[in-house]
């Protein structure tokens, strides 16, 4: 500890917290993805890299530590085929599957009268369709899991107030926690917990870039959280490795908020 706070490469929880543990993360090779990767990696788990772009996923891959704790697995989640494949690679590899994070996600401001339909259903299809499809495909060898299989989707909280400007990505999201909630009754006989994320706008990624910075509302944003700043990648990365862990054993079908209570706040200049 330094001054009270963590000191950013100082695990959270013991380094042998995940040893044994097989996580499959969708948009791995970057970002959010990656962060938790790395934070699993940290802890002993083994982990399985998907997404579309096949060199980025093999230098996270290889940054991370090497095939005897992460492969490259290339798939589209809006392809089962690929999907089905890829899980079938990682269990293969590594032996089991016990961890799915379904981080892969598509985003883009639009007025929802200027949507077009195919900007909706590229969405839909990212984020909704392709979590059911990691669900899916990941779910007999989840069962299979020694200590319980465990899920956990990354969505967010302006999935319940709407999403002005991202209709597409907001309904989607809903969809996910719903989806969630469901799995978490249905799969709970299995021994498989099933519970979501909702960050906040986090530093350094794709969605803030793009959202909030090239639209000059950084500012905004930034006033709208409660804490008054944007959060890290290790913020939502720590919820994951709590959630994968054995101290949540207990904690399914729940939503766990890392947005600084931006959820809390309303500002509108």
């Amino acid at each position: 500890m330094m001054n009270g706070k963590l000191a950013h490469d100082e695990p959270m929880l013991p380094a042998d917290t995940l040893r044994g543990q097989v996580a499959f993360i969708t948009g791995g090779g970057t970002g959010l993805g990656l962060e938790i990767a790395s934070q699993f990696v940290k802890l002993g788990a083994r982990v399985v890299l998907a997404s579309r772009n096949a060199e980025r996923l093999e230098a996270a891959a290889k940054d991370l530590g090497g095939s005897d704790v992460a492969i490259a697995c290339p798939a589209d989640v809006r392809n089962y085929p690929e999907v089905r494949n890829a899980v079938e690679i990682a269990v293969k590899r590594f032996g089991s599957l016990d961890i799915l994070v379904n981080n892969a996600a598509g985003n883009f401001f639009c007025p929802t009268a200027e949507l077009s339909p195919n900007g909706w259903r590229t969405v839909v299809d990212i984020d909704l369709n392709g979590t059911f499809h990691c669900c899916h495909a990941a779910y007999e060898f989840l069962k299979r899991s020694k200590d319980g299989g465990n899920i956990i989707s990354i969505i967010t909280m302006n999935a319940l107030s709407g999403w002005p400007g991202a209709a597409h990505a907001a309904a989607a999201k809903a969809g996910i926690l719903s989806l969630s909630r469901t799995l978490a009754v249905e799969w709970g006989p299995d021994n498989i917990r099933v519970n979501t994320i909702s960050p906040g706008p986090i530093a350094d990624t794709e969605g803030v870039r793009r959202l909030y910075e090239e639209r000059a509302r950084a500012d905004l944003e930034r006033r709208r959280v409660a804490l008054g700043r944007f959060g890290s990648k290790r913020d939502v990365a720590n919820a994951a490795v709590y959630l994968a862990s054995p101290f949540a054993n207990y904690v399914t079908g729940e939503n766990l908020v890392v947005d600084g209570g931006r959820w809390l706040k309303f500002v509108t200049q």
